[in-house]
């Protein structure tokens, strides 16, 4: 087994397609299939299931994709202890789009005014696409809102947001009129969730919905008069200059983790990242 068909074996695993795979590596396609099969070959076992829609690891696969995690971290260690000056110390973070926005800019502001040497990386996504990245070693940890049906993971860090209501000035809150519901259109979006639950408890639940992908589209949507909705309480308050909206602070709060998977060695990077953000937790 050689680093490079370890890692060629993990984009397959991660983007489930030796398509997708070949292209994201620039090499053909018969290139990485054929690397794939010499490790099927070498190993004795099937490393893959194929389907209509591309590859899914199989479980000698998740033992392997285990071990190449712990096997590419360990060289990218040596890289960095050897030559620190060319190689940083990496940190792959994922959060949903609210979360970084505001919150993990501010954590990692202070975090890297004490640890300099670490090339830190945020990627974004809905908490099903963030677990799943968690599960494939894209990520060392995740900032979720909700991590009650995630599994072998450990809670290292939480803390607890406000929430806002954000209603257009032309057309104030008030409980007894119909709105349009302005969410997220990833249905366990937690804040979707907040203002759908919020509409039943004021009585206009059958107000129409308009979705959206992005969190400033959301905002926007609300600016121009087309409805409510409701965001973190740190971008609300970045916000607060803008004239044709209302903000509303809810007496709720939501609870957000950050996660590491459990039994997976941790970079120095992240074990860096867990002390600041543990310290962190113990002055709030």
């Amino acid at each position: 087994m050689e680093s490079h068909e370890l890692k060629i074996f993990k984009h397959v695993a991660e983007l489930q397609s030796v398509s997708k795979a070949a292209e994201k590596l620039g090499y053909v396609q018969p290139n990485v299939s054929q690397r794939i099969k010499n490790l099927e070959n070498e190993l004795g076992v099937r490393l893959f299931m194929r389907n209509n829609r591309g590859v899914t690891l199989t479980e000698e696969g998740k033992k392997l994709l285990e071990y190449t995690n712990e096997i590419l971290q360990l060289i990218d260690e040596a890289k960095t202890a050897v030559n620190p000056n060319k190689w940083r110390e990496p940190l792959k973070i994922g959060a949903s789009q609210t979360i970084s926005a505001v919150k993990i800019p501010h954590l990692l502001s202070s975090f890297l005014k004490e640890y300099n040497n670490i090339d830190v990386k945020v990627r974004t996504n809905n908490n099903l696409m963030l677990e799943e990245m968690l599960f494939y070693g894209e990520v060392d940890g995740i900032f979720v809102n909700s991590s009650k049906n995630i599994t072998n993971c450990d809670i290292i860090y939480s803390y607890f947001e406000k929430i806002v209501l954000i209603t257009p000035k032309l057309n104030p809150f008030d409980i007894n009129s119909s709105y349009t519901l302005i969410v997220n259109s990833d249905v366990n979006c937690i804040y979707r969730k907040q203002l759908l639950e919020l509409s039943k408890e004021s009585n206009f639940h059958s107000s129409n919905i308009i979705e959206f992908d992005s969190l400033e589209s959301i905002i926007q949507a609300v600016h121009d008069g087309l409805g409510i909705s409701i965001i973190p309480a740190d971008i609300a308050e970045n916000r607060k200059g803008t004239k044709e909206i209302i903000f509303t602070e809810l007496p709720k709060r939501i609870q957000v983790d950050f996660l590491i998977k459990n039994k997976k060695q941790q970079t120095p990077g992240l074990k860096k990242f867990i002390r600041f953000l543990q310290i962190n937790n113990n002055k709030s």
